[in-house]
């Protein structure tokens, strides 16, 4: 994103709550009000990518879709994962991709089938010749009573969605990522201050930031980066899926030191950092993208 004059962050973008309602998971953009900014309008890009083959898990919409467009305008061909349900968000995304000039891939299944984790990965490869950014994006929340009310279907829904699948796709992907390449990790200031609501959500986002710092010292001999991007309160259309009330939708945001929400477009400029070669020297790095809240 470029402007003549630098803007003030804290009306930069929506600056109120919002409205009340709901979604059934996974959330769908054109159902999501006010519809969050993935930088279609205002991400310029600069050939930073030009040439790179990326691998976005949860792509079609949200953080995912930002990034996607964000990497197209740099030059990368783009593979995205989204589920059956998503097809109407992936099929936007993938147009937006194409639109910049380079190739989409969009790839229909559920991440927490391991199978499926290793197929978006030969395919990728095989329509793009190789991999060099994979992005770990997808994932699952939901607004908790309580732990002693907390489901175990509902707990392993989380854990495989944002473990188990970084897991089973990162596994397919290093052999053949070589050296240059990155993986970057989508964790969450959950991961530093956990809600009680958020219980195993944040549990999941605390476990990849060790993820990142583990494989970081793992493969940098390889010369691979891994780092992370932790996202404050974003507006997505996770949000209205998560349960939460009239009440928490108001006041989504509101007690940033910023004081609002952030959108999808505003993280877009930190995965392409992580992604170029401006980051030769930066892994085993959790980058936050809170609205200035600590982690």
């Amino acid at each position: 994103m470029s402007s003549s004059t630098p803007s003030d962050p804290t009306n930069a973008h929506h600056s109120g709550g919002f409205p009340a309602q709901e979604q059934e998971q996974p959330g769908l953009t054109d159902e999501t009000r006010p519809e969050p900014d993935h930088g279609e309008e205002s991400y310029r890009g600069a050939a930073r990518l030009s040439g790179r083959r990326a691998l976005i898990t949860g792509g079609d919409s949200g953080i995912g879709r930002a990034v996607a467009i964000a990497f197209a305008r740099e030059g990368a061909d783009v593979a995205l994962t989204y589920m059956p349900e998503e097809q109407e968000d992936a099929d936007e995304t993938a147009r937006w991709v194409t639109e910049a000039g380079t190739r989409a891939l969009p790839l229909e299944g559920d991440l927490r089938d391991e199978d499926f984790c290793a197929e978006i990965v030969e395919r990728t490869v095989g329509e793009f010749g190789g991999l060099d950014v994979l992005v770990l994006n997808a994932a699952y929340q939901k607004d908790r009573e309580g732990l002693d009310k907390l489901e175990t279907e509902e707990f392993d829904r989380v854990f495989r969605t944002n473990l188990y699948a970084q897991m089973f796709t990162a596994r397919a992907a290093i052999p053949h990522m070589k050296p240059g390449s990155s993986i970057i990790v989508t964790t969450s200031v959950q991961a530093f201050n956990p809600s009680p609501g958020l219980i195993d959500y944040a549990m999941t986002k605390a476990a990849q930031v060790a993820f990142v710092r583990a494989l970081a010292q793992e493969l940098g001999e390889k010369g691979i980066r891994v780092n992370g991007v932790a996202p404050g309160p974003i507006w997505t259309p996770l949000i209205p899926a998560t349960g939460w009330d009239e009440e928490r939708l108001a006041s989504f945001g509101q007690d940033t030191p910023l004081g609002r929400a952030g959108q999808p477009a505003e993280l877009a400029g930190a995965y392409v950092y992580l992604a170029s070669d401006h980051a030769s020297y930066t892994s085993a790095a959790i980058l936050p993208v809170t609205g200035g809240k600590g982690l």
